[in-house]
């Protein structure tokens, strides 16, 4: 039988808030220096991010790895390029100063300057074809395996496939549980992930579930997302029978 207390703990907000706890009691050793938790200092924006846009008319859930430093790290919305969730998504508000920065990256929210290729990429892909954040949503939702940003003392990015084995399993068994809950409450048709951490992640965390496949990453340090991402993601999203406007 399932309760008032059931159903609210499984709402988007509930899910994210019992991921950043639990994410933020895990402990990393060198050479992290410095672990950000956007869902956390960020909370406020997250929650307007999965209150305005996380429904269940959407078919197809897209999955990121981790935060990056200029976007989500900044925002608290997964690629969350700045530029485009103030202006496109309208959320500007909602990130506080977290206690411990690390000093080459200081966490300035809707202030910041530098811009995130890897969001740009997928929020001006949204926008160019969707129009609205409203006509983009009803087909699909974003969310990142992993809220935790990882920074070495020289201020250079640690993706979660890099910790080491031990950390690495305490934090994807909380991830997927995560995961898992956000599928259950979308019930989405297809499950993407953006890249091949993601991919198999969603692999591991679904099993039985819905049908999982995989889309190019955004980042710039792929040679294949530079020579045009949008029309190669389009073309592999035609090929798993996705049509779009």
């Amino acid at each position: 039988m399932t309760t008032e207390r059931d159903v609210g703990e499984t709402t988007p907000v509930a899910i994210a808030r019992t991921l950043a706890r639990a994410a933020g009691r895990c402990t990393f050793q060198p050479p992290v220096a410095h672990v950000y938790n956007p869902l956390d200092y960020a909370a406020g924006a997250h929650r307007q991010y999965l209150e305005r846009y996380c429904r269940r008319e959407a078919d197809i859930l897209l999955v990121g790895m981790n935060p990056g430093p200029w976007g989500m790290v900044q925002t608290g919305v997964p690629f969350g390029e700045v530029a485009l969730v103030r202006d496109w998504l309208g959320i500007c508000t909602g990130v506080t100063t977290p206690a411990e920065q690390h000093p080459r990256r200081p966490i300035q929210g809707f202030e910041c300057s530098r811009s995130e290729v890897s969001g740009q990429r997928v929020w001006g892909w949204a926008q160019e074809r969707f129009g609205t954040p409203d006509a983009f949503f009803r087909r699909f939702f974003i969310w990142n395996h992993c809220p935790l940003a990882f920074l070495e003392e020289s201020g250079r990015n640690r993706t979660p496939n890099h910790l080491p084995a031990a950390e690495r399993k305490a934090l994807y068994d909380i991830c997927d549980r995560a995961l898992a809950k956000i599928v259950d409450y979308l019930e989405p048709s297809l499950v993407l992930g953006i890249g091949r951490y993601a991919e198999a992640r969603c692999h591991d965390a679904l099993r039985p579930g819905p049908r999982i496949d995989g889309i190019l990453h955004p980042s710039p340090a792929s040679p294949a997302a530079n020579k045009g991402w949008a029309p190669q993601m389009e073309r592999q999203l035609a090929a798993l029978g996705v049509s779009l406007p």
